[in-house]
């Protein structure tokens, strides 16, 4: 017999694949109740209702991308700073990756929640950012503060872009994705204040 949390996880799951297809405000309850192979009354287990249902997919999904994140840095210790971003780069887009249903709702769904529940969802993003920010700052922390915070909402535009577009079954696997946005990303942002030689 299947634990609570993992028919809770299938159940979050397969609720963010409705969201993501039809949009939060256009699903009903019986909608996420069909696809979830659930009765009203089974999901009402969970949640007391579809805004508690979004909220604990968006509180699961930034839980586990920043427990992930501080996980795969505190293993490499006092790496090299751009080694560290590299692997903020890594974890994210791996993540995303194998979670794109919930990726398309925390990047379209980021205003639908209300009150309280909006309150801890944009804690747990901001110590996400904040995390990201303080990498940044250990890459090039020549950059005015303004400028690095705007090149963490630039990153991140381009890693959750990928919901739009990428196949993790393609061509070009996660992990490759990753490396390729890493280095796109360094060359660009670490190395925009370099001098230019020649002329």
């Amino acid at each position: 017999m299947r634990s609570y949390d993992e028919r809770l996880d299938q159940f979050l799951s397969r609720a963010a694949k409705v969201f993501a297809d039809q949009g939060y405000h256009s699903a009903t309850m019986r909608d996420l109740a069909a696809a979830t192979d659930m009765s009203l009354a089974g999901m009402y287990y969970y949640v007391r209702g579809k805004e508690e249902l979004l909220y604990r997919i968006q509180e699961r999904c930034f839980l586990r991308v920043l427990t992930g994140a501080e996980r795969a840095l505190a293993g490499l210790g006092d790496a090299d700073p751009r080694e560290r971003l590299q692997a903020f780069i890594r974890h994210h887009v791996t993540f995303f990756a194998a979670h794109m249903a919930e990726m398309k709702v925390l990047s379209h769904e980021a205003n639908s929640l209300t009150g309280e529940c909006q309150r801890k969802v944009n804690a747990i993003k901001r110590r996400y950012v904040d995390l990201l920010e303080g990498l940044l700052k250990d890459v090039a922390s020549e950059e005015p503060a303004v400028e690095r915070s705007a090149a963490t909402y630039l990153l991140f535009g381009m890693m959750n872009w990928i919901y739009n577009w990428y196949d993790p079954a393609g061509e070009i696997d996660p992990e490759r994705l990753a490396e390729l946005i890493a280095r796109t990303f360094v060359g660009g942002f670490a190395e925009a204040r370099s001098p230019v030689h020649g002329g």
